[in-house]
């Protein structure tokens, strides 16, 4: 797989059952799916977040199931606050995908049935992070991803 823009981590790799491809174990839906481009970006973004970022495991979903507008969607990663309230949505695409104003639509969709307050998109190679207002209507884009603790304390 392709070398990232992200922190080396312990990567849990192995063949599938059949022997003709690989899978990935991912911490957070506690199994073993199969290793694409996007996925290879979800894991080791994921651990990035948990181990680097102070992102709580227990707080993170992965392919996370939501309605919109009658028709079954999945969100990439959706995190909660210590509440359980959404706090941050994450869209994957593969490294060869350029992050593009389509990318961010897609995931304001997810959005508007979420009201997430942050929104991350990362093809492993360029990451993004925007702060909604809700109170204003307008978004913001963050120099950083910021650590957990840091999205709590601006979300007050």
């Amino acid at each position: 797989m392709m070398q990232l823009n992200l922190p080396q981590h312990d990567i849990k790799v192995k063949r599938n059952d059949r022997g003709d491809g690989w899978v990935v174990w991912d911490p957070l839906r506690r199994r073993y799916v199969a290793l694409t481009p996007e996925e290879w970006v979800r894991q080791h973004f994921v651990q990035w977040l948990v181990q680097d970022k102070g992102f709580p495991i227990a707080l993170m979903g992965n392919e996370v199931s939501l309605t919109q507008n009658g028709i079954a969607r999945r969100c990439d990663t959706l995190v909660a606050d210590r509440a359980g309230r959404p706090l941050v949505i994450v869209e994957y695409k593969a490294p060869t995908v350029a992050v593009t104003q389509k990318t961010f639509d897609q995931i304001v969709r997810y959005n508007m049935v979420l009201h997430a307050r942050y929104l991350m998109v990362s093809n492993g190679l360029s990451h993004y992070c925007c702060r909604i207002d809700y109170d204003r209507g307008s978004y913001s884009f963050m120099a950083d991803i910021p650590q957990y603790d840091e999205l709590l304390q601006q979300d007050k």
